[in-house]
């Protein structure tokens, strides 16, 4: 008898799976509580798949074998609990989708930076002439790759809200780039709940697998002390040698996976495409998965210098009378914003603010004395801000568009300055999501 798959969320993700699952041989339905976007629409229909939108039909749902549920539904939502209590089977799409390949996945998780690491290690593979793919949490699902492509390789980016819902899933090279406090409304507001789920990346992992973490990261060493890793671990630091693994020393970056000093990868910090602390943390990563993966050093060191970093991730927007515009809306969270903040080298006007998710400003005080002139403040309710900044930044402004705040930025900015939105918030007050937000900058300052 054929097997019943339900769907719940009709996005990239659930729509990947959706067509996966049909050419599996599946009986699929797709079930989303909001609009279905006419482009997912449009491909349900021509491949004859049946789908609901804007409600749930219980007797539809209920009746699956197994469901495959869009990682933004919460455990908390009632039809969620219904499932659960019938005893059916929920699963993630990336879960799903690795029945159905034997190619190693390379995977990579972490609260900040796991976007930037799996675009480079993406970009490092292809340049290697490897038949790679990149997907997952970015970009295409992996369930659309998988049915619609024959890759070699898988380079994926997973969120904590996929892992959670993945069991028999092994990523035969996992990155976990770090853990800071996010996403802890789903968690129950219990941090270990949420580095319980980080370190789900490692479930099912073997003694021929690989497992490369951040050494300098102080919930990942206080974890990894209290479980066993059966996989090889490379860690990597900024400031303390790793061997094997990979540290910055001197200037320069060195990934050595064997101990052997004579096969070492280095290369200088300065030719390095991405700046900063914390993009030199996410070479690291990626240096180590090339080296494990037998890729020249010569292809490696090229990659790090030609990559062009993603959109909405400290991307530099325009100079314009001597003022830089930097893009970095990506950074939803503190830590998102401390490493950019971190990274600019010029004084600065920093554009903040959105849906607080409860942030913890203080780590950001003193590299804001440090760097900052002016906060102009982005969203509806400014006071935290204006709690945390008032006695640091020369001036706090109130504004209530990206059109606003890069008006008010240019009138203020003065040249040799830098202009960086970095809201360290979410972004659902008056955007759609981070990448609205950004591209309402970027147009905002081509207006200028």
């Amino acid at each position: 008898m054929t097997k019943r798959i339900v769907i719940l969320g009709s996005g990239e993700s659930g729509t990947g799976a959706a067509i996966l699952a049909l050419k599996q041989g599946y009986d699929v339905f797709v079930s989303d509580a909001g609009a279905i976007p006419e482009k997912y629409r449009v491909e349900l229909d021509q491949h004859g798949i049946s789908y609901e939108m804007q409600q749930h039909t219980f007797e539809l749902i209920l009746n699956a074998d197994e469901i495959i549920k869009s990682p933004g539904i919460p455990e908390k939502n009632e039809l969620i609990k219904t499932i659960r209590k019938q005893g059916i089977h929920i699963i993630s799409e990336i879960e799903f989708a690795a029945r159905f390949t034997k190619s190693p996945k390379i995977c990579i998780t972490g609260t900040n930076g796991k976007t930037t690491t799996t675009s480079l290690i993406y970009h490092m593979m292809k340049k290697a002439g490897l038949n790679v793919a990149v997907g997952g949490n970015i970009g295409i699902s992996f369930a659309r790759l998988v049915a619609e492509g024959n890759y070699d390789y898988y380079v994926l980016e997973i969120s904590s809200f996929q892992l959670d819902d993945m069991y028999d899933f092994r990523a035969e090279c996992a990155v976990l780039c770090n853990i800071t406090p996010d996403h802890l409304d789903r968690y129950n507001y219990e941090l270990q709940n949420y580095v319980n789920s980080k370190f789900r990346i490692l479930q099912n992992q073997t003694e021929n697998d690989t497992f490369i973490y951040c050494a300098d990261d102080e919930l990942t060493m206080n974890h990894l002390k209290t479980i066993q890793v059966k996989a090889k671990c490379f860690p990597f630091s900024h400031d303390v040698e790793q061997m094997p693994g990979a540290f910055i020393k001197d200037g320069q970056l060195i990934v050595d996976i064997n101990n052997e000093k004579i096969n070492q990868f280095t290369m200088y910090t300065s030719d390095l495409a991405l700046r900063g602390r914390h993009n030199a943390y996410n070479s690291m990563a990626a240096g180590i998965t090339g080296s494990v993966f037998h890729i020249r050093k010569d292809i490696i060191r090229e990659s790090f210098m030609d990559f062009q970093n993603v959109e909405h991730r400290l991307e530099k927007v325009a100079t314009i009378r001597n003022v830089e515009y930097i893009n970095d809306s990506k950074a939803t969270n503190v830590n998102s914003s401390w490493f950019a903040l971190e990274s600019m080298d010029k004084p600065t006007i920093w554009i903040a603010g959105g849906v607080d998710k409860g942030n913890e400003y203080a780590m950001l005080q003193e590299l804001v004395r440090e760097k900052v002139r002016i906060l102009i403040c982005m969203g509806l309710d400014n006071s935290r801000l204006h709690e945390a900044f008032g006695g640091v930044v020369d001036l706090i402004i109130n504004t209530s568009s990206a059109q606003e705040a890069v008006h008010v930025a240019s009138k203020m900015s003065k040249p040799g300055e830098a202009v960086l939105l970095s809201p360290a918030c979410a972004s659902f007050d008056l955007f759609k999501n981070y990448e609205d937000r950004g591209r309402q900058f970027k147009a905002a300052v081509k207006q200028l």
